[in-house]
């Protein structure tokens, strides 16, 4: 008889995904993870000293220095000891993991505000500021990153997952940047890097507890049965005021981000002129405003109420486009707005001058390349006739009148030009042929030319 196929797939997934196979007891699994949870001794300067390098890579913003403060920190066994004593209804281990969780954040806060407080750099790098501001996806990966923990953690073969969700869920960093923030006075810093360390040290938790759960850990039997539910409500309870903020924040990142890439794309695409440049834009998604600096050609109203009407159909319903361009009056505007728009157009005004002026330098050094050429070839073709006359005079005393000069002359029947000499000649008295003769040769030799016609009179 044939066997149902779906419930033949169904076998295959089971046996494919089975968190049972592989699994280490219970009992060892239970120890191991309430052995890591005290902070004493060996854990506390293990502790101290990743929080020290963890301070340093966030201060010189070296991602691979905080990657390697991770990889040694022992955070992890408080977080996992609270979901598997929540897990397996043992309370004692869930107030020893609060209690050891307490001291553990204690220490690095004050460890790193006191690195804060010494060191020359105060300046906030962006690997210390991406953890002021939480969002959902902080949520998601804690969740998982707490799942691969207990998973992990629960098999005979240990694997280096651990210290991956040590990297993923990064428990360090947001107790260095509130550290940052303790050290610096900056409140608001300080909330947001404690609701992150909140976020994963919540969800790792709730990963724990489902884990544990799954996998049917033994469970301690409570004296009063309601004291259970107490508990799980109280998990509950944790994840959801914990997620909530997340998911608004997550919102707003995101309506933020898809606002900036809308206003974006809407100004490259509205706002392309030959004679107009955008010196500058700035969208902001909390006042649906887009400003947009011009410098060149000022646009008219009616172009910018065109422009105005097509927001909506490029997404950006409900946004206001300010454009400024031309000359604006100070009093209409913020000292901050005025010096910023007064360096854009500067530093616009300077870039757009210094292409010109290379253009114009440019096309400058051509023409004068081309003049002195020029120049060359007319010096080369002028002819000394001041001092031919007093030459040709020294010799012929009867010469009255003389010229000399090049001159085009263009044959009728070609109308092709061609270049010759032309000197004329005036004497009080008509020479010889002889005479005439050697004063065309002489005049040849003088010009360098041999296309010289002489005119006598």
């Amino acid at each position: 008889m044939a066997r149902n196929p779906w419930k033949l797939f169904r076998i295959f997934l089971k046996d494919l995904f089975d968190l049972h196979e592989g699994k280490e007891e219970e009992e060892k699994t239970i120890a191991d993870i309430t052995k890591g949870v005290e902070f004493r001794g060996t854990n506390l300067w293990i502790l101290i000293f990743a929080i020290l390098i963890a301070s340093i890579g966030l201060d010189v913003n070296s991602t691979a220095v905080i990657i390697g403060a991770m990889l040694i920190s022992p955070l992890m066994g408080p977080i996992m000891g609270i979901g598997l004593g929540a897990g397996i209804n043992d309370l004692p281990l869930v107030r020893k993991s609060l209690f050891n969780l307490a001291i553990a954040v204690s220490i690095s806060v004050i460890t790193s505000a006191l690195y804060f407080l010494v060191t020359p750099l105060h300046e906030a790098q962006s690997e210390l500021l991406a953890r002021t501001y939480p969002t959902l996806w902080d949520v998601v990966i804690a969740f998982f990153g707490g799942l691969a923990g207990i998973v992990a953690g629960s098999r005979k073969e240990k694997s280096n997952a651990i210290p991956g969700v040590a990297i993923a869920t990064a428990l360090m960093p947001p107790l260095c940047t509130a550290g940052y923030a303790l050290a610096n006075g900056n409140w608001l810093f300080l909330a947001g890097a404690f609701y992150l360390f909140s976020i994963n040290s919540v969800f790792i938790t709730v990963a724990t507890f489902l884990i544990v759960r799954l996998l049917n850990y033994p469970k301690k039997q409570f004296e009063d049965f309601s004291a259970e539910r107490r508990v799980k409500n109280f998990i509950a309870f944790c994840a959801l005021i914990t997620i909530i903020p997340s998911i608004i924040m997550a919102y707003n990142l995101v309506t933020k981000t898809i606002f900036e890439q809308n206003s974006k794309q809407f100004v490259s695409k509205f706002f392309d002129y030959e004679q107009t440049q955008v010196i500058r834009q700035e969208a902001d998604a909390e006042s649906q405003t887009i400003e947009v600096t011009l410098y060149g050609e000022p646009i008219g109203e009616n172009e910018i109420n065109r422009i105005n009407s097509e927001l909506e159909k490029n997404g950006l319903n409900g946004a206001t486009l300010i454009v400024q361009q031309g000359y604006i009056p100070k009093d209409t505007m913020s000292d901050e707005t005025f010096v910023r728009i007064e360096q854009d157009i500067k530093v616009g005004i300077i870039e757009e001058m210094y292409e010109k002026n290379n253009e114009i330098i440019k096309g400058k050094e051509e023409q004068i390349s081309f003049l002195e050429n020029e120049i060359l070839k007319y010096k080369s073709k002028e002819l000394p006739v001041e001092d031919i006359s007093r030459e040709l005079k020294a010799q012929y005393n009867t010469v009255t009148q003389f010229s000399i000069t090049n001159s085009v002359i263009y044959e009728m029947d070609s109308i092709k030009p061609d270049t010759v000499c032309l000197a004329y000649v005036k004497f009080s008295k008509r020479p010889k042929n002889s005479d005439r003769k050697k004063i065309e040769d002489w005049l040849k030799v003088r010009t360098k030319t041999n296309s010289l016609k002489l005119l006598v009179y």
